[in-house]
C-alpha cells in the first residue's frame, strides 16, 4: 500500500481529487469502502486499492450499500464505491434506507469523463441524460457534488463530507473518470466545520429542562435512533444516573445502552409493547424523549399514548420542551449541558419496573422448533462482544426479547424495514469490528434476496453466524393479509448447503430444540469462518408479530 502522499503529482503542486478524497476518507475514520468496480470508476479504484483505504467487494451493489450502512452504525462513518447508473441505480434502495436510518454512509461513484460527453453520444450506463443518476441521488442524500471543477473540488468534497457527519445522514460524491487524477492549481486549507450551539437557547432550553426534572412526580428517559448514531451513549447514562431516572427505549433505538443496566426497563412500543413499561411511561409527567424519531413503528402502529404536554422532544434536528421551540441547539450540547445541571426530581418517583428477570430456558431437545424457543436459546448465548443483526418481520420482532450486553449491539432496519438488509450488513459488521461475533437473523424470503453476499463472509473468514428462520415464504405478510394466497410462497432451498456451493464457512440444518442448541454451540466455537443455521421453524410466529398482525391487517387490507 502507498502513502497517500505518492498521490500527489510529480511536480509536486498538490493532491489530486482522488487523493484528495481517499485523505479526507481517511480523516474522518473510514478504513473500508464497500462496492464492486466497473469501467467509470477503475481509475479510482486502483488508486483506493493501492491507498491504506482497503476495498472490499460485493457481490451485488445494493449488498455493498447494506454492508456499508452496517459499517457507518457501527464504526461511525461508511462508504461504498459503483460505477455510472448500472451501479449507481443499483444502491438507491440501500442508500434510502441509511437516509430513513440516519446511517452516515458516503455515496462514491464514477461518471463519463468530461471530454467524453462532447456532441452528446450515447454512451454505455446512460440514461436519459447526463444528470439522471445526480438527480436521483439528490433526492436521497442530504448533500451531493459532481466533482467537475477543480477550482472547487476540494471544497466540495469537505462540504460533502461535513454534512455526512453533521446530519449523520448519506451523502453523494460523483468524479467523471477524468478528473480522479487531475490536480488543481490552488489547495485551500483544509477545515473542518463545527457547528456551534445558540448559547442563549442552550442555556435557556437546559435550564427549563432541568426544572422540568425536577418538579416531576414520575420522570423518563426514552432513547431512539440518534443517541446511537452520535455516540451520546455515556452522555445520556450520566444524565440517568445522576437523576435517578429510569430509562426506555424506541424499538429503532433498541440496545443504545446495555439492556442489563439496572435504570432500563425495556422498549416502549404502546399497545404492541410490555405493558409495564408502557403504564410507566404513559403515566409519566416528564417524558425526555431523547433522538427519538416517532414512526409508526416506534410508536406501536399507533398505539402510544404521550401528551405533548409532558414531553421534551429532542433531537438533531429539532429541540421542544413541551410546546416551546428552540432553534440553533445541537443535541449533543443540549445534553452535555443538562449533564452539568444534574437536575434530579425533588421528590421519589414511584418504582420502575426495572427489575431485569432471568428466563431460565430448559430445553426440550425432542420438540420442533419455534421461533420464539429459538430467541430464548439464543439470549442464553449472548455476550458483552456480540452484535444482533435484525432483519425484518420475525427476524426483528422476535429478536426484541434478545437481551443485549453492550451499546450498539443491535443493528435493523426497524424504520425503513427493507428486506434483504441483514446477510451484508454482517459483512459491514464483521469488518468494523473483526474481533466480535455478529450473529444474523433473517428470514428465507429476505435471504433469498441478498443470501449471496455469505460468499463475501466466506472470502473474508469471517466469524459469523447467519441463522435463516424458514417458515416457508412471507410470513409477515400471511399475517397482515391472512388468507391461502400464493403470492406469499417462495421457492424452498437447501439452505444449509450454500457454504458448500460458495467455497467456504459450515452448514447445519435443524428442526428440533436438540439439534438448534447443538449446532448455535458448534458454530459459537468456531472461529475459522462464517455458519449458516437452516432453522426449519413450526408457522407458530412471535407474540410481538401477532400483535402486530392484528393491529395492522385492517390498514393492510383496505377494509
Amino acid at each position: 500500500m502507498k502513502d497517500v502522499a505518492e498521490y500527489r503529482d510529480l511536480s509536486g503542486a498538490g493532491l489530486s481529487i482522488g487523493g484528495y478524497l481517499l485523505e479526507r476518507l481517511q480523516d474522518h475514520g473510514v478504513g473500508h469502502v464497500f462496492g464492486i468496480p466497473g469501467d467509470y470508476v477503475l481509475s479510482f479504484y486502483t488508486m483506493l486499492e493501492e491507498s491504506p483505504i482497503e476495498a472490499v467487494g460485493c457481490t451485488r451493489e445494493d449488498c455493498a450499500g447494506f454492508a456499508a450502512d452496517a459499517y457507518a452504525r457501527v464504526h461511525g462513518m461508511g462508504a461504498l464505491c459503483v460505477t455510472y447508473c448500472v451501479g449507481g441505480l443499483s444502491v438507491c434502495n440501500s442508500v434510502a434506507g441509511a437516509y430513513a436510518e440516519k446511517s452516515p454512509v458516503v455515496m462514491i461513484t464514477g461518471s463519463p469523463g468530461l471530454r467524453e460527453r462532447i456532441h452528446n453520444p450515447l454512451l454505455h450506463h446512460m440514461v436519459r441524460n447526463w444528470r439522471t443518476q445526480y438527480d436521483v441521488f439528490e433526492k436521497l442524500c442530504v448533500a451531493g457534488a459532481e466533482l467537475s471543477d477543480p477550482l472547487i473540488a476540494y471544497r466540495e468534497i469537505d462540504r460533502v463530507l461535513a454534512a455526512c457527519k453533521r446530519y449523520s445522514r448519506p451523502v453523494y460524491l460523483e468524479i467523471p473518470r477524468d478528473m480522479v487524477h487531475v490536480v488543481p492549481n490552488a489547495s485551500p486549507p483544509y477545515s473542518l466545520p463545527n457547528p456551534q450551539s445558540d448559547p442563549e437557547a442552550l442555556e435557556e432550553a437546559a435550564e427549563e429542562t432541568a426544572a422540568r426534572i425536577r418538579a416531576a412526580k414520575q420522570p423518563v428517559l426514552l432513547l431512539g435512533v440518534e443517541i446511537h448514531r452520535f455516540g451520546l451513549q455515556d452522555l445520556a447514562l450520566r444524565l440517568a444516573e445522576s437523576a435517578g431516572i429510569p430509562i426506555a427505549a424506541t424499538m429503532l433505538g433498541k440496545g443504545v445502552v446495555a439492556e442489563t443496566h439496572p435504570l432500563y426497563m425495556g422498549l416502549y412500543e404502546g399497545a404492541l409493547g410490555q405493558a409495564e413499561v408502557t403504564k410507566y411511561v404513559e403515566g409519566s409527567d416528564c417524558v425526555l424523549m431523547l433522538g427519538t424519531f416517532m414512526t409508526d413503528i416506534n410508536l406501536g402502529i399507533y398505539t402510544a399514548n404521550l401528551s405533548l404536554g409532558d414531553c421534551i422532544y429532542a433531537t438533531s434536528e429539532e429541540l421542544r420542551v413541551r410546546r416551546h421551540h428552540y432553534h440553533d441547539v445541537r443535541l449533543e450540547d443540549f445534553l452535555k449541558r443538562l449533564v452539568d445541571k444534574a437536575p434530579r426530581p425533588t421528590q421519589t418517583p414511584p418504582p420502575a419496573p426495572t427489575e431485569s428477570s432471568e428466563r431460565e430456558f430448559t430445553l426440550q431437545p425432542d420438540e420442533p422448533l419455534s421461533v420464539t424457543r429459538l430467541i430464548e436459546r439464543l439470549d442464553e448465548q449472548l455476550a458483552g462482544d456480540t452484535v444482533v443483526i435484525a432483519d425484518i418481520g420475525d427476524s426483528l420482532f422476535a429478536s426484541t426479547e434478545l437481551t443485549t450486553h453492550g451499546s450498539t449491539e443491535f443493528i435493523s432496519p426497524a424504520y425503513y424495514t427493507s428486506m434483504g438488509f441483514a446477510t451484508p450488513a454482517t459483512l459491514g459488521a464483521c469488518v468494523a469490528r473483526p474481533e466480535a461475533r455478529v450473529v444474523a437473523l433473517v428470514g428465507d424470503g429476505a435471504f433469498q434476496m441478498t443470501g449471496a453476499e455469505f460468499s463475501s463472509l466466506a472470502r473474508r473468514g469471517a466469524k459469523a453466524v447467519v441463522i435463516v428462520l424458514d417458515n416457508g415464504g412471507y410470513h409477515t405478510e400471511r399475517l397482515l393479509h391472512p388468507g391461502d394466497y400464493r403470492f406469499n410462497d417462495i421457492q424452498p432451498w437447501s439452505y444449509s448447503k450454500l457454504p458448500e456451493l460458495v467455497g467456504g464457512g459450515k452448514g447445519y440444518e435443524v428442526r428440533t430444540e436438540g439439534e438448534f442448541d447443538a449446532a448455535l454451540r458448534a458454530a459459537w466455537a468456531d472461529d475459522s469462518g462464517p455458519s449458516l443455521i437452516h432453522a426449519r421453524l413450526t408457522g407458530e410466529p412471535s407474540q410481538a408479530l401477532r400483535k402486530l398482525g392484528e393491529r395492522m391487517q385492517r390498514t393492510v387490507v383496505g377494509k
